[in-house]
């Protein structure tokens, strides 16, 4: 029997300029071990005291949001998302990605430093970065830098500077200022970072000594599939544990779409090697044998594969081999997807998913077992951490930031592109029906969207790593 949602919380709480909270409340509040009835009270940005029902004493008002049965959880953190600003104006910016976070319940993205100009590779870009994004943000934004041939001089200022860590490629970007690494850079850099706290993520595609096969039609996703075969996946995985064992810095794998790595990773950390690893929303939900002859717009590296390995990593997930599921959001205009010629091998690769993180993920893990704690482990709790933010947000204690996601995992939506605040629109999941709508979404205690509506200006808060004494740091799951 399905629960009944109230769709409309009681009080008079509006998204206006002064929208601070003193107070949630609700039947449903996920906490460490319990989901139950209880109010979380706010105070400067901060959750002070957790109380059972049984002692609410406030009344509903304007200062009380009392959400009726929606769910109440900790704010969604996703540690990937491509920002494209500064320097191309007409790509995301701050300003959009932000205000579809905020719709979709996350609290805090982490920017990548590879499609802004300039790449977040050195402590200029980085400042020319913050500069870019203050103002714009309607959420809390964080930001990774870059390693790239020779830049190993810059990465203890960025780090200083605030960053938790920094993004390289094991293959051809095909960015400009954003050149893959090889393995000399990667020593020269985890030399230069041994013996501090920062984790380095690692796009997992590795170029591979051996011939590419003859690619024919260009239209049919078959052939871009052709050209990023699981064994790119496979050996970066090899290079990357190799590297681990041998600095025991902490390494992430992002955007993990090949399940045959899996082993490889799983051994490295029976050996002791700080390895963590995520996948995204369109690897558990699209699958190669779905996508269209010129579907572009289903482009991203690496590629969706087939629906027995699309299993594979939801198992992987209920077995915790897989630490975070994330968005992987990489906005891109229908023209970079060049959807007149339908050439995969031309679009530009890229999925826009970042709104609709949530609901993507409940509505097929519900039907898998996976509960609001999986949920939470998966897309607030790890991914805080991964971002040496879990001394301020993921999770709902005394002490915590006050970042709230309030949604109903009973309700039922179709995709369309009005409901859309990605800057562009093209999106896989055009008609997907989806199950779980959020309601409203709070950063520090102040709401930022509610019910369609958001905060009149933004909200958000630019977050640099603060650091002690440098030590050196196993992982922290393992």
């Amino acid at each position: 029997m399905s629960r009944k949602s109230s769709t409309t919380p009681a009080g008079r709480v509006k998204v206006d300029e002064d929208s601070e909270i003193m107070a949630v409340r609700s039947n449903r509040v996920v906490l460490d071990n319990s989901v139950g009835p209880a109010e979380i009270v706010i105070s400067n940005g901060k959750i002070v005291d957790i109380v059972p029902k049984r002692n609410w004493t406030r009344p509903s008002g304007e200062k009380i949001l009392d959400a009726g049965d929606l769910v109440v959880m900790p704010g969604i953190i996703d540690p990937h998302v491509h920002v494209c600003e500064p320097g191309h104006p007409t790509h995301e910016g701050f300003a959009s990605a932000t205000k579809a976070a905020a719709a979709g319940g996350i609290t805090t993205i982490l920017d990548m430093p590879l499609y802004s100009c300039p790449p977040t590779t050195t402590l200029s870009a980085l400042d020319t970065k913050l500069q870019s994004a203050k103002g714009q943000c309607h959420i809390d934004v964080a930001f990774w830098g870059g390693i790239i041939p020779d830049n190993q001089a810059e990465l203890l200022p960025m780090l200083k500077a605030g960053v938790p860590g920094f993004q390289c490629f094991l293959m051809t970007t095909g960015v400009e200022g954003f050149a893959h690494v090889r393995l000399h850079d990667l020593h020269m850099a985890m030399n230069e970072l041994q013996d501090t706290d920062c984790v380095l993520l690692f796009h997992a595609e590795q170029e591979l000594n051996e011939p590419m096969p003859v690619l024919e039609d260009s239209t049919e996703y078959d052939t871009f599939l052709d050209s990023h075969p699981d064994t790119m996946e496979i050996e970066a995985a090899i290079t990357i544990a190799e590297l681990c064992l041998q600095y025991k810095i902490p390494c992430h794998i992002i955007n993990l779409s090949s399940a045959q790595a899996l082993p490889i990773i799983n051994d490295a950390r029976q050996k002791g090697a700080p390895i963590t690893v995520e996948t995204t929303h369109h690897y558990l939900n699209l699958t190669s044998e779905c996508i269209p002859p010129g579907g572009t717009y289903y482009k991203c590296c690496p590629p969706i594969r087939d629906k027995n390995n699309q299993e594979q990593l939801w198992a992987a997930l209920q077995e915790g081999e897989i630490d975070m599921v994330v968005s992987a959001h990489t906005p891109c205009c229908q023209d970079l997807k060049v959807l007149n010629s339908g050439d995969f091998l031309k679009a530009q690769a890229g999925i826009s998913s970042l709104q609709f993180g949530l609901p993507l993920f409940w509505t097929s893990a519900k039907s898998k077992g996976f509960s609001f704690h999986d949920l939470v482990q998966l897309m607030c709790k790890n991914p805080a951490t991964l971002s040496r933010l879990e001394d301020q947000k993921g999770s709902l204690s005394p002490g915590m930031d006050a970042d709230l996601v309030i949604w109903d995992p009973e309700k039922e939506f179709e995709v369309n592109k009005d409901m859309i605040h990605h800057k562009h629109k093209l999106t896989p999941y055009l008609g997907f029906q989806l199950c779980g709508k959020v309601f409203a979404t709070l950063v520090r205690g102040r709401l930022v969207y509610m019910n369609g509506k958001f905060a009149p200006k933004p909200k958000g808060d630019l977050l640099l790593i603060e650091r002690r004494t440098p030590t050196r740091v196993s992982s922290p799951y393992y």
